[in-house]
């Protein structure tokens, strides 16, 4: 009967390779954080533009990229984008982490589809006599957003923008399909190596669920210490 071995997971070569690809897949959560929501933003707005163009791009942004699978983003981003670029940046982008590089932009991207969706809802629940006043100010329709819509509309969408947080951790496994070097890929390798998979999956799955629950907490203690203020 196999038993478990706790202590190939605490330290050595394996843990060495473990804890590499967890600090690989928290840059990843990190980087596509920060595509995803400044572009999420973006698209929001385009959304809720009074300009026909704007709204149908932002509409057809989130249509067309919440349709498609998170694992075909990431093969697309792989396979398909970098032979669309022109040879000198094609061969910049693979003399360099292109593994990375498409699975953060992949992520991003996905990712924003769904954040924009949250920020817009934020956005048109904030009372519109807000808009009113600001615009009665003398404020422009941007000047407007920007002082006054959006700080109440994004402490709003702070819940269901860590929910999408949570979600883009854990879709940092898929990065594992196009050979990534985070978690997922780095248990795959232990336990082609060693056929030892319940230690390889269960120091990955424990690492999935802390880190989860540490975002859950720092949104809890945000909207606590940044309450909803109501009208």
């Amino acid at each position: 009967m196999t038993t478990f071995d706790v202590q190939m997971m605490l330290s050595g070569q394996y843990h060495d390779m473990m804890v590499a690809g967890l600090k690989m897949s928290l840059l990843y959560l990190f980087y596509a954080f920060w595509i995803a929501l400044p572009l999420g933003l973006v698209i929001a707005l385009f959304r809720l533009s009074p300009f026909k163009a704007l709204n149908w791009v932002g509409a057809t942004f989130v249509e067309v990229v919440r349709s498609i699978p998170l694992l075909a983003h990431m093969l697309f981003w792989y396979f398909g984008v970098p032979e669309l670029l022109p040879d000198s940046l094609k061969q910049a982008l693979y003399n360099g982490p292109v593994e990375s590089i498409c699975a953060v932009i992949a992520l991003g991207v996905y990712t924003a589809a769904y954040m924009a969706e949250d920020i817009r809802s934020g956005i048109r629940a904030v009372p519109a006599v807000q808009t009113e006043a600001a615009r009665a100010l003398g404020l422009s329709y941007m000047r407007a957003m920007r002082l006054v819509i959006l700080p109440q509309a994004l402490r709003l969408t702070v819940p269901p923008l860590i929910s999408q947080t949570l979600n883009m951790w854990k879709g940092t496994s898929i990065a594992t399909v196009i050979g990534a070097a985070e978690m997922m890929y780095q248990a795959g390798q232990i336990e082609s190596q060693t056929f030892r998979s319940f230690e390889a999956f269960a120091f990955a799955s424990v690492a999935y669920l802390t880190v989860s629950l540490l975002i859950t907490a720092a949104a809890s203690w945000f909207q606590h210490r940044y309450p909803v203020r109501t009208m």
